[in-house]
């Protein structure tokens, strides 16, 4: 297995935790992964509301590039995931869509053909890592703990027909979390918008669609979310304390990344490999009982 990875934006900057989780568990894994060079932003937050030709030339070009190194796309954050995948559908409709592209990126060095797919972390995590390996890789189990996975509204709903999980009620990560010992309690609001589109123009929704997610998370027993989506790791874990001053109730639900908790089943340092000390809610109590690894946590 061999991957073209794609970070995107916010893995550079407020997602850093989940890029280093990712990197450290893909390595655990021994699955061979390599960043695009040179990539450039998907154009998920603007690109199309300008220019529909903009928003997918800018993926296009990110596309082109793992086509030259012959490698699928790995994308963690699902709206990278969507672009990419779009932008490979654009390309395959039809030839006039092509030559479109060819004049957009003219000049650029690159060229698209489609030949590559583009697969959400997950995908990869389930599908072609597999179940069994995962476990196989698990130094320290998660037994006794409980946590809900929390899709959101993208990484199920991919553009095209086909998705790798089911739309309305996913299991990815409920299998791969089962995997690693944790235990995976019922929960409605697996696929619940969590607000992160209108965090800007529309605060106050945002804090109520992300409190009634992490208030049934904890009232369901929950000592963790988990995600593997960085915008609604953002509205859930960075917006916590907002939410909580908003609706005047404490909640301190720690929100890790999927990433993060295969890394902690796997033996991995939860800071220097997991960033696990960049989570607004701390998970102290979570590092305590189940790394080895941790010499004290954060403060």
């Amino acid at each position: 297995m061999s991957y073209a990875y794609y970070p995107g934006c916010s893995l550079e900057a407020t997602a850093k935790e989940y890029d280093i989780s990712f990197r450290s568990v893909f390595t655990a894994l021994g699955v061979d992964y390599q960043e695009i060079e040179d990539w450039s932003c998907c154009g998920a937050s603007a690109a199309h509301a300008t220019s529909r030709l903009l928003s997918v030339a800018l993926p296009a070009r990110d596309l082109g590039k793992a086509e030259a190194m012959g490698r699928d796309v790995v994308a963690p954050c699902p709206a990278c995931y969507q672009n990419l995948k779009h932008a490979r559908e654009f390309v395959l409709e039809s030839e006039e869509n092509r030559e479109k592209l060819r004049r957009a990126l003219e000049g650029t060095g690159v060229k698209v053909e489609g030949s590559v797919k583009v697969k959400h972390v997950l995908e990869v995590l389930l599908k072609d890592i597999g179940i069994e390996k995962i476990a196989e890789k698990v130094a320290e189990p998660l037994e006794g703990l409980r946590v809900v996975p929390y899709y959101g509204c993208y990484i199920v709903r991919p553009p095209g027909r086909e998705s790798f999980d089911d739309v309305e009620n996913p299991t990815s990560m409920d299998r791969i979390i089962q995997a690693l010992g944790a235990t995976v309690l019922p929960f409605t609001r697996k696929t619940r918008c969590c607000g992160a589109p209108v965090m800007m123009s529309q605060e106050e929704e945002m804090h109520r669609l992300s409190y009634e997610i992490i208030k049934e998370a904890r009232e369901a027993g929950a000592q963790a979310i988990v995600v593997a989506c960085p915008m609604c790791h953002f509205s859930l874990d960075a917006k916590q304390p907002e939410i909580e001053s908003h609706m005047g109730e404490q909640l301190g639900v720690p929100v890790l990344y999927i990433t993060q908790l295969i890394g902690l089943a796997l033996g991995l340092d939860p800071y220097a490999e997991l960033g696990m000390d960049k989570n607004m809610v701390a998970p102290d109590e979570i590092i305590r009982k189940y790394s080895k690894k941790a010499v004290k946590a954060k403060a």
